[in-house]
């Protein structure tokens, strides 16, 4: 409660004065007095600032201030207040020990949360016991993390599913945007932004809604954009043709060239010999994408079955095999490339060729010898 003014003395006014002094006002008018008023200074602060109430036109005639929270002037609201006369600053209920009252009424808070977001009222108190109150606001908002897209399906099928994708967590007084391969968001159909536009919803997703996306969040005091985010989306891989150079070749000769044909689109490649996955030689190279794979000089441990198959996270074709035929000649250095089984049955065969022939020529001696001795 404000005090009670304290009653004007009476006096007696000569009349002439009285004249005197109507007759002055008539042309002079006394200059309106500035109200009291409070500066927000930043007018909106970041979580963790410090703010400032600053304090304008205080009347000269003090005898103190009084700092509250809230727009009521009660005593567990109050958090300091400071008495010119004596210069003493005293802290209320409502003090955290992050306030600071200066001498011409100014109050400092620092390290401010969004708990502070609300109204501060100053009560003036002057010398003759008038009182003057000011209520001045704080709005306290959070600085935004990096938002983090996230997505109801991570493997959606194309022509099937629907996916949802959303931008960070939910806060107040926060505004959102979006972009798709670094462009604004198209005129189509198939998206389409909630009321707040964090949510993105793209509807029956093709292979050409991958992405990638980024997401904006926006408010007073912060702006953070996310990550770019790619969209898996899953469809079926037509089988690849596998076509040659040359399907038959002589051993060191080349090059053979395969390529792996596929009209599909964002799609890997991988190589298969016999049936298993290609180990590449020195003799073998593959162009950057993959799809043509090179030998040369050939060998004859290329001799084979070849094939290729195109993936994508979700599903692979692979082609049908393609026979290589490699023609080598025997030689002697070649002989070294025959298994010790090979070499091992040779030398049996020869040594039971030199047995039998020993055989036959000692069989033939003795029909010849009998022969004689009958003559």
């Amino acid at each position: 409660m404000e005090p009670p003014s304290g009653p004007a003395s009476r006096r007696h006014v000569p009349w002439n004065r009285l004249l005197l002094a109507v007759s002055l006002l008539s042309f002079w008018t006394p200059p309106t007095t500035a109200q009291l008023t409070i500066e927000t200074v930043p007018p909106l602060a970041a979580e963790g600032s410090d703010v400032l109430l600053l304090v304008h036109n205080v009347t000269k005639n003090l005898l103190g201030y009084a700092w509250y929270r809230g727009e009521r002037v009660e005593n567990p609201q109050l958090i300091a207040s400071y008495r010119v006369d004596t210069n003493v600053t005293t802290n209320g209920p409502a003090y955290s020990r992050r306030e600071t009252l200066y001498p011409n009424g100014t109050l400092l808070i620092q390290n401010v949360t969004q708990k502070d977001t609300g109204s501060y009222t100053l009560l003036v108190t002057k010398k003759d016991l008038q009182t003057e109150r000011q209520t001045g606001h704080l709005h306290i908002y959070p600085v935004l993390p990096t938002p983090v897209i996230t997505s109801n399906n991570s493997k959606p099928w194309e022509h099937e599913d629907t996916v949802v994708l959303t931008c960070g967590l939910e806060t107040q007084n926060t505004s959102y945007m979006w972009w798709i391969n670094n462009q604004s968001l198209p005129n189509s159909t198939r998206l389409e932004l909630s009321r707040d536009k964090r949510t993105l919803t793209v509807f029956n997703v093709t292979r050409n809604d991958t992405g990638p996306y980024v997401c904006e969040a926006r408010n007073p005091v912060s702006v953070s954009r996310s990550d770019p985010f790619t969209l898996n989306v899953l469809y079926p891989v037509a089988k690849p043709s596998l076509q040659a150079s040359n399907t038959t070749v002589t051993e060191h000769e080349g090059p053979v060239v395969l390529t792996c044909l596929t009209n599909e689109t964002g799609i890997s490649i991988r190589w298969f010999f016999k049936g298993q996955s290609l180990l590449l030689a020195e003799r073998m190279t593959l162009s950057s994408d993959k799809s043509t794979l090179t030998i040369d000089p050939v060998s004859r441990e290329d001799d084979g079955d070849y094939q290729c198959e195109a993936f994508n996270r979700g599903n692979s074709s692979r082609s049908n095999p393609l026979r290589l035929h490699v023609k080598y000649q025997m030689t002697p250095e070649s002989s070294s490339d025959l298994s010790v089984g090979a070499i091992v049955g040779i030398v049996i065969g020869a040594v039971a060729g030199v047995a039998l022939i020993a055989a036959l020529g000692y069989f033939v001696y003795t029909i010849h010898a009998s022969g004689s001795r009958l003559l």
